[in-house]
């Protein structure tokens, strides 16, 4: 008896007609699977065009890339198996993990943070709180700062820019917020200031609801990390290094004018919802080619984690026995012999 074409076998068959050869050829074979947890942030952009672009396939990997809430529950997914593969701020609860054992493994950078201005990652001020005279870092004592969490980037982002005034985190009221969820504390009334990201940090400026204060308090700071299941990892490492070789070509893609291509902020547009006409205008994260981390840049970090009393742990974590350098130089080769 003839069967119907189902939805998901047309839907297939369009995607196949769009991709690339190498691409089409990996989805007619049976790959390796990788769930990969992102955040809705413009600095996840390499992961965003690698899947939409055939760029995993067309190494030899099926991607799914699946929303996640912060760092702290990153590892533990990771940790515990639950997914394969996600990407998420250096902090404390990173540092903590590592000291205890985590299984773990850290294989590229996923973003850093440039040495110019507008930042991508800003400290801003309330447009109400600019109209009501606060209008430097030292008018800020006592008033409420908005951070995503308590032991990630953006509150070291926020201790940096406050360092620019004088102040430090004591001085303030910290409130935990996460960035899409700024703009309406900004417009209620319920922040003077907070740490932002685009393509939020824009949006918000473009609406009149804030204004930025701080923009050159994290130059060339590690903002995040890739990172996989120990144990996958270790079964599937030819799996990994062609899943960082797809996240590679899409980095260098878009660190080689890719943020003017159409298409790319289509598809940056589709999972960040960002505005077309913001997108288009937003300052982004940037990656060395490579995808190497800078040690020194995580090592200042864990110090202050360590300032803040947030580590359980004395001396330095031993990143180096969850850094898989190798992975990553495996990935680079295989870029260079698709060339």
């Amino acid at each position: 008896m003839a069967q119907s074409i189902g939805r998901r076998s047309f839907t297939a068959g369009l995607a196949l007609t769009t991709l690339s050869p190498l691409a089409v050829h990996a989805q007619q074979r049976k790959l390796p699977k990788i769930e990969f947890l992102y955040s809705p942030f413009a600095d996840y952009a390499p992961f965003f065009l690698a899947k939409e672009l055939g760029y995993f396939e067309a190494f030899g990997v099926d991607v799914k890339l699946s929303p996640k809430g912060g760092t702290s529950e990153t590892i533990q997914m990771l940790a515990s198996g639950n997914v394969e593969a996600g990407a998420a701020t250096w902090g404390a609860g990173l540092f903590n993990s590592i000291s205890r054992g985590a299984t773990v493994a850290i294989v590229a950078t996923s973003a850093r943070m440039p040495n110019t201005v507008p930042s991508p990652s800003p400290f801003m001020v309330s447009t109400a709180a600019w109209n009501s005279g606060i209008r430097t870092v030292q008018a800020l004592k006592g008033k409420r700062v908005g951070v995503p969490g308590p032991g990630g980037f953006g509150l070291y982002s926020v201790a940096k820019a406050l360092e620019k005034g004088g102040l430090t985190l004591k001085d303030v009221q910290l409130v935990n917020l996460p960035p899409p969820a700024t703009a309406a504390a900004f417009a209620n009334g319920g922040l003077e200031a907070g740490w932002s990201i685009e393509p939020f940090a824009m949006q918000m400026e473009r609406k009149g609801l804030a204004k930025r204060l701080v923009e050159d308090h994290t130059f060339g700071t590690e903002l995040g990390f890739i990172a996989f299941n120990e144990q996958f990892l270790s079964k599937n490492e030819d799996a990994v290094a062609k899943f960082l070789a797809g996240y590679l070509k899409a980095a260098r893609q878009l660190e080689q004018g890719g943020w003017k291509d159409q298409r790319v902020l289509d598809i940056v547009a589709r999972y960040t919802g960002g505005e077309m006409a913001v997108l288009r205008d937003i300052p982004y994260t940037i990656r060395p080619a490579d995808g190497a981390i800078d040690m020194a840049s995580v090592r200042e970090q864990e110090q202050f984690f360590r300032a803040q009393g947030a580590l359980d742990y004395k001396g330095n974590a031993n990143i180096d026995s969850v850094y898989r350098r190798d992975i990553l130089q495996r990935a680079n080769r295989l870029l260079q012999s698709k060339a």
